[in-house]
């Protein structure tokens, strides 16, 4: 059995020693200082975080997507990642996808043994039909879940792009391409890396997506002009957008919203270069999808 007692997740924290004695305001005040300490940790990582960003959006220029794999918090963590993208970027479902080990009743019910099982994660790979093209980063606390280390494996053969994610010292491998260490320490309560662990993830994980869509045009500054309005709060959001950013009213952005079908991006040309839907929409194609290049080509910009 694989030992992983020399991990630094896996040290006792001095800080939190004799927690259980500490009452509710020095627990609590214990949890944050140590969480105040995570953000440095994940900023030491940024050269491999970005080296990891570019290889996601040449993958995606190419007309590849970005997979997460990991088991527990590091598992639902990258499903919870990918799930945000298409509403908040009006990106394709598939482009970003999470793989949970034990798969998707793991994320709310724990499976037990799930990430040894090295011969699923070598399979899950050719299930989830991933090519060439893509890349797959594993998310594994440890670095040690062979589920995610078997996958990686699998995408390299394929000719994948690979990246593993970490929050212990673990000495790469020749399957991953790009690796990411943030080295968080000792946890509060030993061994519960749900904590800063998961903490670093969602931060590192947020980072690559979102620089990656800003990469791919997805924003103008840093204003969602691509999101998907799918409900009225979003349709609202959209309006609001257009109206800050031009100088038409709300209730036209509104009007030129719906007759874009819910494209705030579209709509955005539409207001700015007076042009229709369609016109608009073969503009945004040209550049493929830089809106800013669109209305820079007619001396235009947004108020932003």
């Amino acid at each position: 059995m694989k030992q992983i007692s020399d991990k630094a997740t896996e040290q006792q924290n001095q800080s939190s020693n004799n927690i259980d004695q500490m009452n509710t305001a020095e627990i609590l005040v214990t949890i944050n200082n140590e969480d105040k300490t995570v953000p440095y940790a994940v900023e030491k990582a940024i050269p491999q975080i970005e080296a990891f960003v570019d290889a996601v959006v040449d993958s995606m220029k190419r007309g590849g997507r970005l997979f997460y794999i990991g088991a527990g918090t590091s598992g639902r963590l990258g499903v919870l990642d990918a799930s945000e993208i298409p509403p908040t970027y009006s990106a394709p479902a598939e482009l970003v996808q999470g793989i949970m080990c034990g798969g998707l009743s793991a994320l709310v019910t724990a499976v037990e043994g799930a990430e040894d099982d090295a011969e699923e994660g070598y399979r899950i790979v050719d299930e989830r039909g991933i090519t060439e093209k893509d890349c797959l980063l594993g998310i594994t606390t440890s670095g040690m879940a062979d589920y995610v280390h078997a996958a990686l494996k699998r995408t390299k053969e394929i000719g994948g792009t690979t990246g593993l994610l970490v929050c212990n010292e673990f000495e790469k491998t020749d399957d991953v391409d790009y690796m990411i260490k943030s080295i968080v320490g000792p946890e509060v309560v030993t061994g519960s890396t749900r904590m800063k662990a998961g903490t670093a993830t969602k931060l590192i994980l947020n980072m690559i997506t979102t620089a990656s869509m800003i990469k791919m045009n997805k924003t103008y500054g840093n204003l969602m002009v691509d999101l998907m309005t799918t409900n009225k709060k979003l349709w609202d959001r959209g309006a609001r957008i257009i109206r800050h950013c031009t100088d038409t009213d709300y209730d036209n952005a509104m009007a030129k919203l719906i007759e874009a079908k819910g494209s705030v991006k579209t709509a955005l040309v539409m207001v700015v270069l007076d042009v229709d839907a369609n016109e608009a929409r073969k503009r945004l194609a040209k550049y493929d999808g830089a809106l800013r290049a669109v209305l820079e080509e007619e001396g235009k910009k947004l108020y932003i």
